[in-house]
């Protein structure tokens, strides 16, 4: 009922009653409860163009304050937090940023911060506050995680969830694909490090111990770079942001960081397309092996480095190509991901709303009890 008055406005209990198909009694029972609980409030009655005698029909809509949602990503170098109403209108959102070595009771405090400055900006002062998703950077190493859910719950009031902060962020690629919503979808993001996250079959995968989707530490060279799981030649070694600046370094390419990455990439650097192409090479096998798994529709490819340095997502794209080249129907659309760095904390609100067949059957990891419109 909150969906059809969501995707449609306004509407009588007549209206209502047909589109979801249940009794008028069962309508006029869940209206008179979400009337009073102040989910939904009458805007209007039809008392102006009504023929003939009766009681006018009161016209129901949501009501925008009823309640908030806030989606919170933490990554390595910043936080972002997004909050969106019942309409599912962002009424705000920010960045903060913290140095990549600070410690977790830093980052919080900068989260928290954030939020209170949102509040001083936009007015938005979370008394409505329903529930909190929460984004974490490598989730299947839970210790980053402790005391997060609990430190929110107790501040706000609110119902919160912990989940790893990539796979949000491919359940917001999911949803903003560019037909329609994508029942099968290889999420995997390009950053300090490199994760993913999987939607199979209509829905978000965690995984029986919460790893799926950790495409990073599969490996591709043997006995390549060590790599912070404590294997070798995982992709994270040949592909992540700092693997590609150490790797154009090595071949001579003056490359500090990823603006002269991109200022090279603009000259046609050789040896910084050596190091792209490597890494483009190493994605796409992985990618490749889990398109013949999971027969995805879509693989995405997402972080900055992707955007600024086409080569890589070409070379991708070329490799997947051909290790399905047997298979010519069923290559995906690869494609560089629609969301902004903001992705995982509107994935965390998605979550939150449980209103996408993506979500049926979710479980969640960890539950304690504008411009921009969200699914």
């Amino acid at each position: 009922m909150l969906r059809a008055l969501r995707q449609n406005g306004a509407l009588s209990r007549g209206e209502i009653t047909a589109r979801v198909g249940l009794s008028r009694t069962t309508v006029s029972e869940i209206t008179g409860e979400l009337l009073a609980r102040g989910a939904i409030k009458v805007v209007a009655t039809d008392a102006v163009e009504r023929v003939g005698s009766g009681r006018p029909a009161e016209r129901l809509a949501l009501d925008p304050g009823s309640g908030q949602y806030m989606g919170i990503d933490f990554g390595h170098r910043r936080v972002n937090v997004v909050v969106a109403d019942a309409a599912h209108d962002v009424i705000a959102s920010g960045t903060a940023r913290y140095d990549e070595s600070a410690q977790w009771p830093e980052r919080l405090e900068s989260g928290l911060a954030l939020i209170g400055r949102l509040s001083a900006d936009t007015g938005v002062h979370y008394g409505a506050l329903q529930a909190i998703g929460i984004g974490v950077p490598g989730w299947g190493d839970r210790s980053p995680a402790d005391g997060v859910a609990e430190l929110f719950a107790e501040r706000f009031h609110a119902a919160v969830i912990v989940d790893n902060n990539v796979r949000f962020a491919g359940l917001a690629e999911a949803l903003h694909a560019q037909s329609e919503t994508v029942r099968d979808l290889i999420y995997l993001r390009l950053s300090d490090g490199v994760g993913g996250g999987l939607v199979v079959g209509g829905q978000l995968v965690r995984g029986s111990q919460g790893y799926a989707g950790e495409l990073g530490h599969v490996t591709v060279v043997a006995d390549g770079a060590q790599c912070r799981c404590g294997k070798r030649g995982c992709v994270e070694t040949v592909a992540s942001v700092p693997a590609i600046l150490a790797r154009c370094r090595e071949l001579g390419a003056p490359v500090d960081g990823v603006a002269d990455l991109r200022a090279q990439v603009e000259i046609a650097h050789p040896a910084v397309e050596q190091a792209l192409r490597e890494a483009g090479t190493a994605v796409g096998k992985v990618l490749g092996a889990a398109a013949m798994t999971l027969n995805p529709s879509e693989i995405v490819l997402a972080g900055e480095v992707v955007t600024l340095a086409p080569p890589l997502l070409q070379q991708a794209r070329a490799t997947i190509t051909y290790e399905l080249s047997w298979l010519t129907d069923a290559v995906p659309v690869i494609r560089p991901a629609l969301m902004s760095d903001d992705g995982g904390a509107l994935g965390a609100v998605a979550a939150l709303f449980h209103e996408s067949p993506l979500l049926d059957g979710y479980e969640a990891n960890l539950t304690t009890d504008g411009g921009r419109r969200w699914p």
